[in-house]
């Protein structure tokens, strides 16, 4: 197959909100030669998202992907291989919903799953064909950051010197933790997010050390982000007062940006940034 040429972006949890408002923005920003990735677990949903997007210059094309089952992730994978050699920029969005109206230990595994695990999983194809100078970003948030854990906990991310394996053990004895009622006494908050959050961002972190070790000179970025609060269907049920809250469109600007940062800048890497700004690890 010859490989097209062309930057190749790739948008995970894309069918709706800020996803979706990600595909847009880029789509809007790159050129005729680029190509977008829509990725939705359903392709039908994706479709429809497709059907709303108007005046974009770079192709958008659907892909139906489920980031909690492995060998949908490694088929995508081949897939971008063999028709493009290899990805530009990665928006890792796709994330599971908690619900307060069911307790947190029964929604706890399948978060996780998605958010950690899943997240991770596309991380781990992707990030050998990430091309020179591509930008990587996770979408976490505020609550992404390691002081918002009892320092006792803080080993358990030690994203200095950990393999992305030790924080994925870490998770699933997390999900242990709170499915046999241990979790508080253990240290956790409890809230799920919490801790799902330190965990996506400790990935990125990691990932952003493994490349600057493996890869130095290669100009790649990877980072955390907080996108700030957005008017969704997945927020509205735990905030009484949306008025400050952002459109998904308003919240992909600084997003975009960070994607785009030009080739020869060198930072951020590995951080958590929002807005432009970095929100520190231990601050």
């Amino acid at each position: 197959m010859t490989k097209q040429h062309g930057k190749v972006a790739i948008v995970t949890g894309a069918n709706q909100g800020l996803g979706l408002a990600l595909v847009k923005g880029l789509a809007r920003r790159l050129t005729s030669a680029d190509t977008v990735y829509l990725c939705s677990r359903s392709f039908d949903r994706g479709q429809k998202a497709l059907a709303n997007i108007k005046d974009h210059q770079a192709d958008i094309q659907v892909v139906q992907l489920d980031i909690t089952i492995g060998s949908n992730i490694s088929d995508f994978a081949r897939y971008i291989t063999e028709t493009h050699g290899g990805v530009d920029l990665v928006a890792s969005n796709a994330a599971a919903r908690i619900s307060p109206d069911i307790p947190q230990s029964e929604q706890v595994r399948s978060f996780v799953s998605t958010n950690n695990h899943g997240s991770c999983r596309v991380l781990k194809a992707l990030m050998p064909l990430l091309r020179d100078n591509a930008r990587y970003i996770i979408v976490a948030s505020d609550y992404g950051r390691l002081s918002r854990l009892p320092r006792q906990l803080w080993p358990l991310f030690d994203t200095k010197t950990q393999p992305l394996d030790d924080i994925e053990t870490t998770m699933d004895r997390y999900v242990e933790a709170m499915e046999a009622g241990t979790a508080e006494q253990d240290g956790w908050p409890d809230w799920i997010n919490i801790p799902s959050k330190i965990g996506q961002v400790a990935t990125a972190r990691i990932a952003a050390r493994m490349i600057e070790e493996t890869r130095p000179d290669d100009g790649i970025l990877i980072n955390a982000v907080c996108p700030g609060l957005i008017d969704t269907d997945a927020s509205r049920p735990w905030f009484n007062d949306m008025s400050q809250a952002q459109t998904p469109d308003e919240a992909a600007r600084a997003l975009i940006s960070l994607l785009l940062t030009p080739a020869g800048i060198k930072t951020p890497q590995g951080e958590l940034v929002q807005f432009g700004r970095i929100l520190p690890w231990l601050g």
